[in-house]
């Protein structure tokens, strides 16, 4: 075998490499159909985060998003920069909230899924790009909840 073809081998077998492929990939997929609300797919998803459960507590978007505190409060003040969402603070604790803009955002939003959905099922088939976002959800879970004992 190949150096080359030793590298291919080694790479495609293994679960860090091929999954940070799939997200780097997806992530590109995914801000070229996001980019026609004007919004990164992460700010997206937060929105969307937020317009499903108005009054989130920003530590409770971060557990919900998996990402920490300090860019949740980058993604926070970026929705209010462009009058998405706003933040109403009691006491310690800050609690996001959509404005109507925000809300009004919910459709866009979901086409833009849609097309990212249909655009991946048109590539992998629609019953296996499914079934591969179960079999990666369920190993994340899987992995940090034996990560975190």
């Amino acid at each position: 075998m190949t150096k080359d073809g030793q590298c291919k081998d080694i790479l495609s077998n293994c679960l860090y490499f091929t999954s940070n492929k799939l997200n780097r990939i997806m992530n590109r997929m995914a801000d070229e159909e996001f980019s026609r609300i004007g919004l990164s797919t992460s700010y997206a998803m937060a929105l969307m985060t937020i317009d499903l459960e108005p009054g989130l507590s920003q530590n409770e978007l971060s557990k919900l998003l998996n990402i920490k505190p300090s860019t949740t409060s980058r993604f926070i003040d970026k929705l209010e920069s462009k009058e998405l969402a706003k933040r109403k603070v009691k006491g310690k604790v800050s609690y996001i909230y959509p404005t109507e803009k925000g809300l009004e955002l919910q459709e866009e939003m979901a086409k833009c899924w849609e097309n990212l959905h249909r655009r991946y099922s048109n590539i992998l088939g629609e019953k296996e790009g499914d079934e591969l976002t179960s079999i990666i959800y369920n190993a994340a879970n899987e992995l940090e909840n034996k990560f975190q004992d």
